[in-house]
């Protein structure tokens, strides 16, 4: 440290220190220019002397074990004890002759007097503390005999501690005050002032657009109209419909204040005043907690509701962060769209739904206030008292901050709400279960689960008519009309030719009854996929004109014919439906001869040529996501038996690509996606398009317009009728029942599966009528069922029912593939009047026979027999008959059955 204590002297050793001047001292000679010194008085008042100390250089014996006391100096006699006394003036002892005397200031060289060096004026100086000495206190070693007085012994009580005078024991006291009180500040103020900041900073604030897409909002169906609505699906937490900001009325925001938060415009995201009423409300049993809407939203946003004092810090910090972040009118917007308001209604316009049935834009402020006063007791909504009680004290609320006016208050009544449900049948709709879960099949396979769906708000438009689906339904209800056969069970879907979209879709009964009696939902028939009989061979004529094929090419269409490799004969239903050795593959078709087509596939497409013609319709198989068994090693799918099955759905979906030209469009239900705000997802253009059966448009359009010239004379063969002005083509089919052990004999004459499939340019229908598997089937007469007895007519029924009035339609003419069957001239075969061995005989019933035909579909399997299948699955083959009967249009004439 430098000062002017540690500073030399002219004519002084460096290292010499100098003293200040000692009490009693005479001044000496001043600085030139400076006033004369003041002698230093004497300190202290003198006492009287008290014994003297022993004297010389001895301090007296050590005792045992003592270090060797240090010679004491001699005591002034007329000092105060204890204190050594200042040295004579002059020099000091030691001093060397001709040396100034200590403490006598040197004038600088040449008269002239250094700069002055200021020391800073510390506290720590005794001149602050008042223990100025008036001698230096920096101690240069030579006067080390000069210490301070020993202070006398404090005084002690009885246990040892110091006796305090009354001034001491208030300064420690006042002390201990001190310390507690900044304690209390640190401990309250400070640290959670920090902790605070640092949580602050630490926590992620929910942005408007993460709390909606955690919110789940209703599923809204709509028709192909896209004004009717189908129905709507309600998520697990209830109705919600979240509305943007700038959309929130305002008297129902200022009900929410009223009734949760009446300083929220104004506050940081939480009250201090709310809080501290809590902790009193708490405290004395009251009711009514501090959180502010800001609070609760982030509480609702997160859920989370832990009763944790973690939770409700981190509650404050995000309350207080969002509230930086974000505008109040995001905030309230926000929460009045999370809310739970009771009758399962999620959100302001749910609610006002729910209650008033009515948008919230339109509500009234008595209206509002009966929502935002429910707010903190849902579940007691149906409370009369508890929602009058609410109901005025939001009003009175809402006057006391001049959101309503006094007069308006007087005369406001307490709104009735609607009863409760009263609205549910106008959001269930009629959309049916199964419909439902196609739809959202379809649209997961897309990538929108229904977890995606719920966030959004979907909006689902489909391809579903109105008008055909009630003729749908209207059809099905009377083609079962009067039947006796609990087992028969059917189903019909409709499609769009143009556009791929599915029309009507009725899979059979919504609830049925189980063997208990209980109630249950129905199984998709529509979905399930059956033996489709003869109803396959347009796909195998199909493969043959790829070929280069044509109508005019001849086969034998005997009966019981024999094939390299198959151990039975294939036969044809009977010998109405035989014609002969040199058949046209038209003819053929007409009357659904097996052994054409068995051996058209046999010789010439093979299996896996039908295999890709079905597929390029488009039949969707397990592999591509459908439900149809395509086997391209088994000869029977030539004539939809074996293993061969498909769903009515994709059997109306393949046809339509024939009533459509050639053209394949993807099956689908769904013909646009938005979410709440009405954007797009995607619409129909999305929907995949090509020609079906060659890369050639052309070619392709050419192919199938041959299919439907082959399947137009199957209309009138199978006793049927096309729409009034509406051209179409057709194919029935039927699946024999395999008989079991113990079934009687005639179960061997029934069939288990029957078809009807067909088209005009604007619709393709397919109508199935069978049993849950493989089961013996009956009419109201007892008599078998065929392809033309219930589904034949149940689908002119609809196709009468859904275009009635609207305009005439013809299919586009095509040349011809290969063989013209114009060109062709072929004597039929007149069918034998003796059966044939594998024929039972004829009927002998009253009833004329009929003239329809009905095939056999071959089973070539030599499998032993099996079990009967699971409900849903393809009727097994029957190795003692050898075949299974193919589709046919009308009644086998020789199986001993009467016309159907």
């Amino acid at each position: 440290m430098t000062d002017d204590h540690n500073r030399s002297w002219p004519n002084q050793e460096p290292d010499a220190p100098r003293r200040a001047q000692w009490p009693g001292e005479e001044a000496g000679p001043a600085w030139p220019g400076e006033s004369p010194r003041r002698a230093t008085p004497a300190r202290g008042n003198a006492r009287p002397a008290g014994p003297a100390w022993p004297a010389g250089d001895e301090g007296g014996q050590p005792g045992p074990g003592e270090q060797p006391r240090r010679p004491q100096a001699p005591r002034a006699q007329n000092g105060a004890a204890g204190r050594r006394q200042p040295p004579p003036p002059g020099r000091r002892p030691g001093t060397p002759p001709g040396s100034p005397p200590q403490g006598f200031r040197q004038p600088p060289p040449a008269g002239r007097r250094p700069e002055p060096q200021v020391e800073p004026d510390l506290i720590t100086h005794h001149a602050h503390n008042g223990t100025e000495d008036g001698f230096d206190s920096y101690d240069d070693g030579q006067y080390d005999d000069f210490t301070d007085d020993v202070e006398p012994q404090q005084e002690l009580d009885e246990k040892g501690r110091k006796v305090l005078t009354p001034a001491q024991r208030k300064k420690h006291r006042w002390k201990i005050i001190r310390r507690v009180a900044y304690a209390f500040v640190g401990l309250f103020f400070v640290v959670p002032a920090i902790a605070f900041v640092i949580t602050y900073f630490m926590v992620e604030v929910p942005t408007p657009e993460s709390v909606a897409a955690l919110q789940s909002q209703p599923i809204t169906y709509y028709y192909a109209d896209g004004k009717t609505m189908m129905g709507r699906e309600l998520p697990k937490g209830g109705d919600r419909q979240l509305l943007k900001v700038g959309e929130m009325p305002e008297v129902l925001k200022h009900a929410a204040y009223a009734a949760e938060d009446a300083t929220f415009e104004t506050n940081s995201g939480f009250d201090v005043t709310g809080i501290l009423r809590a902790v009193y409300n708490q405290a004395t049993g009251g009711q009514g907690g501090g959180s502010t809407i800001s609070q609760q939203y982030i509480k609702k946003a997160t859920e989370n509701d832990a009763p944790t004092l973690t939770r409700k810090w981190t509650e404050l910090a995000k309350s207080f962060k969002m509230n930086n972040q974000q505008s109040k009118e995001e905030i309230i917007t926000g929460y009045l769209n999370i809310v739970y308001f009771g009758r399962g209604a999620s959100g302001a316009q749910a609610a006002a739904k729910a209650y008033f049935n009515k948008d919230a834009k339109d509500l009234s402020a008595s209206e509002a206030s009966l929502l935002a006063g429910l707010i903190q007791g849902p579940s007691r909504s149906e409370q009369q008292d508890y929602a009058q009680r609410r109901w005025a004290y939001v009003m009175d609320q809402m006057v006391a901050n001049k959101w309503l006016r006094a007069d308006e208050r007087a005369t406001a009544q307490f709104p009735t709400p609607i009863p409760k449900n009263a609205n549910k049948e106008q959001n269930s709709g009629k959309l049916t279960y199964q419909l439902q879960q196609r739809i959202k099949d379809e649209l997961a396979a897309k990538g929108y689960d229904e977890n995606k769906l719920f966030s959004t708000g979907a909006k689902i438009y489909t391809t579903i008519d109105p008008a055909a689906q009630d003729a749908a339904d209207q059809a099905v209800q009377q083609g079962l009309k009067g039947q006796t056969d609990e087992n028969l069970l059917t189903a019909l879907v409709a499609v769009d030719p143009k556009t791929g979209g599915v029309l009507a879709y009725n899979y059979g009964p919504e609830i049925v009854k189980d063997k208990d009696g209980k109630e249950q939902i129905g199984q998709d028939r529509a979905n399930q996929a059956r033996n489709p009989g003869s109803s396959m061979k347009p796909f195998d004529l199909t493969g043959f004109l790829k070929m280069g094929g044509g109508l005019g090419d001849t086969f034998d269409g005997s009966n019981n014919r024999k094939f390299p490799g198959v151990a039975k004969p294939i036969r044809n239903a009977g010998e109405n439906e035989s014609c002969g050795k040199d058949c046209t593959v038209a003819r053929a078709m007409e009357i659904s001869a097996n052994t054409v087509f068995y051996d058209m596939v046999f010789n010439k497409v093979k299996p896996i040529g039908v295999v890709k013609a079905a597929k390029q319709a488009g039949v969707r198989t397990t592999e591509e996501g459908g439900t149809a068994t395509l086997f391209d090693g088994d000869n029977n799918i030539s004539l939809g038996g074996g293993q061969t099955a498909v769903a009515p759905r994709d059997m109306a979906a393949a046809y339509a690509t024939f009533a459509n030209g050639g053209v394949y469009r993807e099956q689908h239900f769904v013909a646009k996606l938005t979410n709440a705000q009405d954007e797009v997802e995607f619409d129909e253009n999305n929907i995949k398009s090509k020609p079906a059966f060659d890369d050639d448009a052309a070619k392709s359009q050419q192919i199938a317009g041959n299919v439907t010239e082959a399947l137009k004379p199957v209309i009138p063969h199978s006793s049927l009728k096309c729409p009034t002005g509406h051209e179409c083509a057709g194919k029935t089919g039927t699946q024999q029942y395999a008989p079991q052990e113990g079934d009687p004999a005639s179960y061997g004459n029934l069939n288990a599966q029957t078809w009807m499939v067909g088209y005009t340019p604007s619709v393709s229908a397919a109508v199935w009528v069978g049993g849950d598997g493989n089961q013996p089937l009956h009419d109201s007469k007892n008599k078998p069922i065929f392809g033309s007895t219930i589904a034949g007519p149940t689908w002119q029924n609809f196709l009468n029912l859904y275009l009635k009035g609207k305009p005439a339609e013809k299919f586009d003419k095509v040349r011809p593939i290969g063989k013209d069957v114009n060109d062709v001239s072929v004597t039929p075969t007149k069918p034998s009047d003796t059966p044939t061995p594998s024929s039972p005989p004829p009927s002998t019933s009253a009833t004329p026979p009929s003239t329809e035909s009905s095939e056999t579909s071959s089973e070539t399997s030599t499998r032993p027999r099996t079990s009967r299948p699971n409900p849903g699955g393809p009727t097994p083959p029957d190795p003692a008959i050898g075949n299974t009967f193919g589709g046919g249009g009308g009644l086998p004439a020789l199986r001993g059955a009467g016309p159907g």
